[in-house]
């Protein structure tokens, strides 16, 4: 039987639990354990594809297609393992799932409630993960204890372990201790008050993760682990680092967390904690040879989450090196109007996104990094930007646009150089019905594409509608442009490129996604590089 390990929140939203899971997810890999994970999410949204990245933050797309929480992008960053549609569930899909069952009879005429029809949907979408014969599964409740929305889910997690015992399941409740500064005093009751909480329910935490911006002294963890009930050894000091998020592994190592979780479960593992290349990876973020400024010129410019795993991926890029990358956000809309405010940046990126807001500022972006030979990369709509750029400048197609947004301009494009999928001419609804997941792509050897690769055949994964109208491929490859990537089961356009060039790459797929620290993706490895060169 797979061993149960359920991480939750208190006191406020927002403490990293994504985090502090993953980081045990990293530990437990090291120790020779398979692991699989799960984020819940008790928002009654289906998935989060539909939602704003004012509320939500970005969208995270598994190889299966899947629109999931950004948690999960860091699941895949500290352990290397790929996630999945079982990946992540939501209260929507649950309640959907239980109503579509009632209209279908499966209840046989009964009454459907919230128990044990909702928690028993629960506990099925998390046990379903048995199959994959993990050692170790780590559910994440997303939310804060006391929420409403998350007390079935609460109950649910109660109720799985019951039914696996104590022995295979175990509880991990991620608080926040706050220091009140005028006072100069810690504060341990909210997090007592965050643990009763959970105890009212019938969950008793075995492990108390506190995050903290000051160190704790030993009356304040004994203060904790006397009044929540918690062994003194399983009280865990998560202070904030200076350094990197990478950190947080290491930090929980130095407090035997893995340790604490073998004996729980009493699992025979004879691998020793080996954290040589995490250790590596903090040595290289804390001494890095130098800096490079790279340049994100986005519609979200002043949201951290938006453009997670884009950032996330660049600063992977810049260890490949040796270096920090300085991320310089830009507002696609002040570029509109004073693209001189690239001269700051080695490298230009520009990340996928929906809307035509800062449009014109990501095309004179593609223009500016072409014309001034700065190392660029597109992702997504970045990939289009350069496209109608290219079409507009150097192909002289005066007009050629993008027809996504044909109906809010109220004119018709003169030259769709970037048009609807034809998969996609008859979709109405907008959820979960975009370009997902992994598909493949064959590279053109003698490219940049391919030379970062290294192979001919990849996979990288989508998320999009719209693509390069096909009708003029050949115009563009006349006036210089190469398309050095292409679908070959339905021939559209994957990725693009300059040849007299020090680094013009643009691809149609996310390849933030598939990024991780220690494993940087080759294309931002590849770009940042070209980026140092050209400091």
């Amino acid at each position: 039987m797979a061993k149960y390990l359920f991480i939750t929140g208190g006191v406020v939203s927002s403490l990293g639990k994504g985090i502090t899971a993953a980081s045990i997810g990293r530990l437990l890999i090291n120790r020779g354990l398979s692991i699989r994970m799960l984020k819940m999410d008790p928002y009654l949204n289906v998935d989060p594809g539909t939602m704003s990245p004012y509320q939500h933050g970005e969208v995270y797309v598994t190889d299966d297609g899947a629109e999931t929480d950004l948690d999960l992008g860091h699941y895949e960053r500290y352990t290397g393992q790929p996630t999945s549609q079982r990946s992540n569930i939501t209260a929507g899909r649950i309640y959907w799932n239980v109503l579509h069952k009632e209209r279908r009879g499966d209840y046989l005429g009964g009454t459907v409630q919230m128990i044990p029809h909702i928690s028993n949907e629960i506990k099925e979408r998390i046990r379903s993960l048995e199959e994959e014969n993990p050692d170790v599964i780590i559910i994440e409740l997303g939310g804060t204890v006391g929420d409403i929305e998350g007390l079935i889910f609460l109950e649910a997690l109660r109720q799985l372990g019951a039914d696996v015992g104590r022995k295979n399941s175990m509880y991990i409740h991620l608080t926040y201790v706050p220091y009140i500064a005028a006072a100069k005093e810690v504060k341990t009751k909210p997090t007592q008050q965050s643990v009763a909480k959970l105890r009212e329910i019938g969950i008793l935490p075995h492990i108390l993760v506190c995050r903290t911006e000051v160190d704790l002294t030993k009356e304040h963890l004994e203060k904790l682990s006397l009044f929540c009930n918690v062994d003194k050894e399983c009280v865990i000091v998560e202070k904030d680092v200076d350094t990197s998020i990478y950190e947080i592994p290491l930090v929980l190592a130095k407090q035997n967390v893995d340790q604490q979780i073998i004996d729980h479960f009493n699992i025979d593992c004879s691998d020793q904690p080996n954290l040589s290349d995490w250790e590596q990876l903090i040595d290289t973020i804390k001494n890095p040879k130098g800096t490079v400024k790279i340049g994100v010129v986005g519609k979200y410019s002043e949201l951290q989450d938006a453009y997670k795993s884009i950032y996330e991926a660049l600063y992977h890029g810049g260890y490949a090196s040796g270096y920090k990358v300085d991320i310089i956000k830009l507002a696609a809309e002040e570029i509109e109007t004073d693209p001189d405010i690239l001269k700051t940046v080695s490298g230009i990126l520009i990340p996928g996104g929906f809307g035509s807001r800062g449009m014109e500022g990501k095309i004179r972006a593609a223009q500016y990094a072409r014309e001034n030979n700065i190392p660029f990369l597109g992702i997504c709509l970045g990939l289009q930007c350069a496209v109608i750029e290219f079409a507009r400048n150097v192909c002289k197609l005066t007009g050629a646009h993008t027809t996504e947004f044909d109906e809010e301009r109220g004119i018709k494009t003169e030259h769709p150089v970037v048009c609807l999928m034809d998969e996609q001419q008859n979709v109405t609804e907008k959820g979960g019905t975009m370009r997902l997941g992994a598909c493949p792509c064959d590279l053109k050897e003698g490219t940049k594409s391919f030379a970062a690769y290294g192979e001919p055949n990849i996979s990288e994964r989508h998320r999009h509608r719209y693509e390069v109208n096909n009708n003029y491929c050949a115009q563009f490859e006349e006036n210089g442009l190469i398309l050095s990537g292409r679908n070959p089961d339905i021939g559209v356009v994957e990725m693009i490129e300059l040849p007299d060039h020090p680094w013009f790459v643009a691809t149609q797929a996310h390849p933030e996604l598939k990024s991780q620290p220690v494993k940087p993706h080759p294309l931002f490895r590849d770009f940042v590089a070209a980026a140092i060169t050209n400091r």
